[in-house]
């Protein structure tokens, strides 16, 4: 079971979605506004965000980006659950940090499989014999990446990844030197196809570039993406002093 924050001001919508997800086995907590959120969000016990972006009392944008930039939960998965249904708008949804974007009229059935899918991948992403400390460099930066407790550090600083580009910076960091397609990439870390996909996949990566800094994942034009940082020796401790 699953403690899932729901924010929708529309009342109908807001009991639906409750009660799908409530079948489904998780808690819900709702809020039909922005206050009080991000209070809730930092007591903690969170699992993931379905957000409105056009609420009375402010814009999910907003929120979701401030979620992002706080030291806290700043990787809960978000789920924006709008009327704003241009690629546009899509495009801006991921950019602000969104693990999924669902356009209204939806399906609920589809809504509750979304919301499974994610926190599968959420949950699951450490499943993996491999040690959760890894070290990189390129272009004498430095990048610490510790899946265990979700830490990733750029020249022993602290970056913040949304749930979406942490799986795919790990898949492309596991696949080093190898190009891998956006098909891949919406395969096996964002697991749904729908049209426009594609872009969602150049928004991530663009937001990554944005956070890791030029380097470190290659175009490679007309196939897909290559991590282009180099697996050290060093200790692992080296990154956890951030």
């Amino acid at each position: 079971m699953a403690t899932i924050l729901l924010v929708e001001d529309n009342t109908l919508i807001r009991e639906a979605v409750a009660g799908y997800l409530q079948l489904d086995g998780h808690k819900t907590i709702e809020f039909d506004g922005i206050e009080g959120v991000f209070e809730t969000i930092q007591r903690g016990g969170i699992d993931l965000l379905i957000l409105d972006i056009m609420l009375p009392d402010g814009n999910g944008l907003t929120l979701a980006r401030l979620i992002r930039s706080s030291a806290i939960d700043a990787d809960i998965p978000i789920i924006f659950l709008t009327a704003k249904d241009s690629e546009s708008d899509r495009i801006l949804g991921f950019e602000q940090g969104a693990d999924d974007y669902i356009c209204k009229p939806f399906s609920a059935k589809e809504l509750v499989l979304r919301v499974q899918a994610l926190l599968r991948r959420t949950q699951i992403r450490t499943a993996q014999t491999e040690t959760p400390f890894r070290t990189w460099i390129c272009n004498e930066n430095t990048v610490f990446m510790d899946t265990d407790r979700h830490l990733l550090t750029l020249n022993g600083i602290q970056c913040n990844l949304t749930g979406a580009e942490w799986k795919i910076l790990e898949h492309l960091a596991r696949h080093e030197g190898q190009v891998i397609s956006r098909e891949q990439i919406l395969s096996e870390c964002l697991n749904y196809f729908y049209e426009g996909s594609e872009r969602t996949v150049d928004t991530h990566i663009a937001n990554l570039r944005a956070k890791l800094g030029g380097g470190w994942i290659t175009t490679v034009r007309g196939y897909g993406y290559r991590f282009d940082g180099q697996r050290t020796q060093n200790d692992i401790t080296s990154g956890t002093e951030a």
